[in-house]
């Protein structure tokens, strides 16, 4: 096995067990505040153009920073050379999943060499702040950037590796044209429409129902498109689809379909696709039928629209969602600007918009109370609870917010709404 000595000689940059004794304690300070090192940086590199599609990507982004983080803090703590190194299993991941939807590689390399820069710029700070002579500072430093370009270098060629592998496996699987053209569409090229249809056997000239299908979580299987896909082809049988679906995968957990409509306008049964997504491991967001070209590019809008909303949620009734649900429609326009509807959900809502046990018990007996026009007993029986212990919570509600429902019970049902869809997001800690 290589010692920092063998590895840093080379380099030039070792000088002696005093620089590897100050790097140690160094890397073990910035440790000890990793989390916040990792948040910051992912928020950086979130602002990579395609590294911000959605909130799913951003989570395995953070993930992946996360673990190189770590990696090269126990590089530095314990001297190893990074030789025999295996990446991260985020990271790897991560590369895979922008290969499956198409994301340039430069926006991934551009991202390793400035999450590089700043974490040199965390251990410069923190050197800084050592008690030694400027000269030793300045070795510390040397040997902590000598590490950090090899390893950049190291993980960048090793990923580069696997994101051309999974681009050309990706790019040579069936259905390749057919996604490229429904991708077109999508962005608003209508110039292939004409193709379209010759390509695809899928007319435009009709209404459409979009879907955006996916498998919660991060963990990769084999089979999970070909679930998405079956899952596509049941609801089409069964809720009245005028010809097959067209159907694409954007990445091994995720997929866009339309059902085709002809001349029906009417939107698809939600407790049909319940029924049908009920015991599959699948989640699922719908648009509203919308006609040609443009309808089908709307549609599929709306049911990305409601798929953001659906993330926060931890309700199983979230396993299905339309655009057309109550508050869906409106709730997706103000999770574009987290910040700030957090910000209004808890000005509504005052203490009810804690995140804890017993305010999320009053949010919801309120927010069925006021759906069923404050009738205590149909909320009773919905949530299968006493009358008087609905009466109770209501009145609670209302005294946590310190003032009459009365006042801006619209505002409070949309708050309510709100979080019920956005979940943590918007809630106070």
């Amino acid at each position: 096995m290589r010692t920092a000595a063998h590895e840093h000689a080379r380099s030039g940059v070792y000088d002696g067990p005093e620089v590897l004794d100050l790097v140690a304690k160094t890397s073990d300070r910035l440790n000890a505040r990793q989390g916040d090192v990792t948040h910051a940086m992912s928020e950086l590199l979130a602002n990579i153009a395609y590294l911000d599609e959605d909130r799913r990507l951003r989570d395995l982004l953070e993930a992946s920073v996360e673990g190189n983080v770590k990696t090269i803090f126990h590089i530095l703590s314990n001297h190893i050379s990074t030789d025999n190194l295996q990446p991260t299993t985020a990271a790897v991941e991560y590369a895979l999943r922008l290969a499956q939807r198409g994301i340039p590689a430069n926006s991934l390399i551009r991202a390793y060499h400035m999450g590089q820069d700043n974490l040199l710029a965390e251990f410069f700070a923190e050197v800084q702040r050592l008690e030694c002579d400027s000269e030793l500072k300045l070795k510390v430093v040397h040997y902590i950037s000598g590490v950090l370009y090899r390893y950049i270098d190291w993980i960048c060629l090793y990923l580069l590796e696997i994101y051309e592998q999974e681009k050309q496996r990706w790019s040579t699987a069936s259905g390749n044209v057919h996604s490229s053209l429904i991708h077109k569409l999508v962005a608003g090229e209508t110039a292939g429409a004409t193709s379209f249809v010759a390509e695809t056997g899928y007319s435009l000239n009709q209404f459409h129902v979009a879907a955006v299908l996916w498998v919660p979580g991060n963990g990769p299987s084999s089979d999970e498109v070909m679930v998405l896909e079956c899952c596509v082809r049941d609801l089409a049988a069964r809720t009245g689809s005028s010809s097959p679906p067209i159907f694409t995968a954007v990445d091994r957990n995720t997929a866009w379909a339309w059902f085709p409509r002809s001349t029906n306008e009417a939107p698809i049964d939600m407790d049909t696709v319940r029924e049908v997504t009920a015991n599959r491991p699948v989640r699922i967001a719908l648009g509203l039928p919308t006609r040609g070209v443009t309808g089908f590019r709307r549609s599929h809008q709306q049911a990305d629209a409601a798929r953001v909303v659906t993330l926060g949620s931890s309700s199983d009734a979230a396993q299905a969602v339309s655009y057309g649900d109550q508050g869906v429609a409106i709730v997706s326009v103000l999770a574009r600007d987290l910040e700030s509807t957090a910000t209004w959900v808890r000005e509504v809502l005052g203490p009810l918009a804690r995140n804890a046990e017993g305010a999320t018990r009053l949010r919801e007996t309120l927010h069925t109370f006021l759906s069923t026009g404050g009738s205590y007993t149909e909320t009773a029986a919905l949530l299968n609870m006493h009358r008087n212990s609905v009466k109770y919570r209501v009145e609670k509600a209302s005294e946590e917010r310190g003032r009459s429902l009365g006042v801006d019970r619209l505002d409070v049902e949309l708050a309510l709404q709100v979080c019920h869809f956005l979940g943590e997001a918007v809630l106070a800690d």
